[in-house]
């Protein structure tokens, strides 16, 4: 007998992947929580039904929500990631020397176990000295942090559920309070096929919130469509007039100074979508 996975990413749309086994579920405090064995992409973590990340593909999205934000600021020493819990975030943020203390606001620390247990390659680095592990409300926890952070990730899931609040303006503007006076914040912000009014609104809020404000996408096998985008907004620093020389080479996969530049520009029809 076969046994398929099936993430029904529209109510018209899905993918679907042949799996081995499922090697852990349970219902947290929060969310369905699944991690199961695939094929093609290895461990896959699952929280209600969509895929948050594969041991295969991972590094897209971990060194994508990371590097760029972090090769613009000159000298990011104290990090923020909102929700994370795989730890992904976390471990590339770890590459950059300057970085003194990285956070991670995860709300379900179950998340962050099991990530631990099934996800080592992508979680190791959550016991490292310089990260500091808040189980956490990420909204709250940027309320109450302020003029705080060099750099502020939002590492979420998809619109729904407890993440709803993290695409809302008031939490962008709970951000820019939180980072110091020439801060940056980065977040995901879904696929332009299947969610371009959310991309149109949430680039819509941080543009009014903040100076500097940047769409960029890269390709990722396991998320809707195969194309995500990232938002950046930066209180002084622009992504685009970084000088890629004198980026230092990291250990990555897919980032490199060669490709900084080259994720903002964007199709035209996601172009379209986010025209001032």
């Amino acid at each position: 007998m076969e046994l398929w996975y099936t993430e029904k990413q529209t109510p018209n749309h899905g993918i679907t992947t042949k799996i081995t086994k499922t090697l852990h579920t349970e219902q947290t405090e929060f969310q369905k929580l699944d991690i199961i064995e695939t094929i093609q992409f290895g461990r896959m973590l699952v929280l209600d039904g969509m895929v948050m990340t594969t041991i295969k593909d991972e590094f897209v999205y971990h060194e994508m929500i990371t590097h760029i934000a972090l090769n613009t600021h000159p000298n990011p020493k104290k990090v923020l990631v909102v929700g994370g819990g795989d730890g992904g975030a976390i471990r590339e943020i770890l590459k950059h020397s300057s970085v003194e203390k990285a956070v991670l606001a995860e709300i379900d620390g179950r998340v962050i176990e099991t990530s631990k247990e099934y996800l080592p390659e992508i979680a190791g680095a959550l016991d490292n000295p310089r990260v500091d592990v808040q189980v956490v409300d990420g909204i709250r926890y940027i309320h109450d942090h302020k003029n705080e952070f060099d750099v502020i990730m939002v590492d979420s899931t998809e619109p729904v559920g407890p993440a709803v609040g993290l695409f809302e303006k008031g939490f962008y503007q709970g951000i820019y309070d939180s980072l110091k006076e020439d801060g940056i914040l980065v977040a995901q912000t879904e696929s332009p096929w299947f969610n371009a009014d959310l991309i149109q609104r949430v680039v819509k809020d941080i543009r009014s919130i903040f100076p500097v404000t940047r769409l960029y996408t890269v390709s990722i096998p396991t998320y809707p469509s195969g194309l995500w985008s990232f938002t950046l907004g930066s209180k002084k620093y622009d992504p685009l007039t970084v000088d890629e020389s004198q980026l230092k080479e990291l250990d990555t996969k897919y980032y490199s100074p060669r490709i900084h530049k080259s994720v903002f520009q964007l199709p035209k029809f996601v172009e379209d979508l986010v025209k001032e």
